[in-house]
């Protein structure tokens, strides 16, 4: 699970054999698990539907009924197609400030499977946990995960596809489309999935549109390891560059091709931003966080710590492509106005 600050999430899962008698042993069938849909999903006109993930291809016979879910982000996907009643289990930092009130509720009484993150964001679960809730999708690839496990246990997997890898091409808003369309595909939710897209489209043009007049700006957009480890920066193919240019704002290292990369004290007192935002994971303003990074990495000098302009902002608001974005790109938008008086 997320950050997916370094390296690019995820590249390296171990493989674990999947144990004969697994659910017997564990006692974690499908009454361990929440509340089904709340209507019977049927196989649907498309399927099966095939695409492509990560260079891995995904193929389902009909829409899935049993979403274990290992990332955040796409619960506000899930939410906004009306299916996130098909959740039956997930694992990770679920921040309630990502969501609204009655869609934080409904990820509330979801059974968590793990809440255990390493230093760097990244989720800490066991294969065999999630197996045990006999899914038929997972969506998400932390490591000790593997799609042919999961498959021969009967589940394909969407890993968010801000995930994948450095594509080719700077990261646009055109991602957040893709993604909306492939779970519109996946869940039998196409006509859903188009408009949603067209109303995050509207308020994402709304956003450009007053942004438009501001004045040249820098900005370096950085996520803090927990416990004073490695601090990392975001690249051309992260979606925080995609939302810094809809503001009409240069990310500082958006040269560098990769999402995103460890970076040291030194090329950033280099850069000197005008702004500074700082990626956190869990409820709360995140000053502490924004605090802690700049006295451990020792960046009391730069002009944006100087002139306070710092904004700590939830992680799931900047990556991955989700409807989350567009409320960080709104999030960071009134900041600036605020600021411009």
């Amino acid at each position: 699970m997320p950050p997916r600050p370094a390296p690019p999430h995820p590249v390296r899962p171990r493989r674990r054999a999947v144990l004969a008698g697994l659910l017997a042993v564990l006692g974690l069938g499908a009454t361990a698990c929440g509340p089904g849909p709340s209507a019977p999903v049927t196989a649907g006109t498309g399927y099966p539907v095939e695409l492509s993930n990560c260079a891995a291809t995904v193929r389902l016979e009909r829409a899935p009924e049993r979403i274990v879910l290992l990332e955040p982000a796409p619960a506000a996907i899930l939410s906004g197609l009306g299916v996130l009643d098909r959740v039956v289990a997930r694992a990770g930092a679920f921040p309630r400030s990502c969501f609204d009130e009655a869609t934080s509720a409904q990820i509330t009484a979801i059974p968590t499977l793990s809440e255990e993150l390493d230093a760097t964001g990244h989720l800490q679960i066991n294969q065999e946990v999630v197996i045990a809730q006999q899914p038929d999708l997972v969506i998400g690839l932390p490591d000790g995960l593997t799609r042919e496990a999961l498959r021969e246990a009967g589940a394909e997997v969407l890993v968010p596809t801000s995930f994948c890898g450095a594509p080719a091409e700077r990261a646009s808003f055109t991602a957040l489309h893709q993604e909306l369309t492939a779970y519109g595909r996946v869940l039998d939710r196409a006509e859903a999935a188009s408009a949603l897209g067209a109303a995050l489209q509207e308020r994402i043009d709304a956003v450009t549109a007053s942004a438009a007049q501001r004045r040249t700006a820098t900005a370096a957009v950085l996520y803090p390891s927990v416990g004073g480890g490695p601090l990392y920066t975001y690249g051309a193919t992260s979606m925080a560059t995609a939302q810094l240019d809809a503001l009409g704002i240069e990310n500082v290292f958006a040269a560098t091709p990769d999402r995103v990369f460890e970076i040291g004290a030194e090329p950033l007192l280099a850069a000197d931003p005008d702004l500074l935002i700082v990626l956190h994971q869990h409820d709360g303003e995140g000053e502490d966080v924004a605090a802690g990074m700049i006295d451990a990495d020792q960046l009391a000098s730069l002009r944006a710590v100087q002139e306070r302009a710092v904004l700590p902002l939830l992680f799931d608001t900047v990556e991955p492509a989700s409807p989350l974005v567009v409320d960080g790109l709104e999030r960071i938008h009134g900041w600036l106005l605020d600021r411009e008086g």
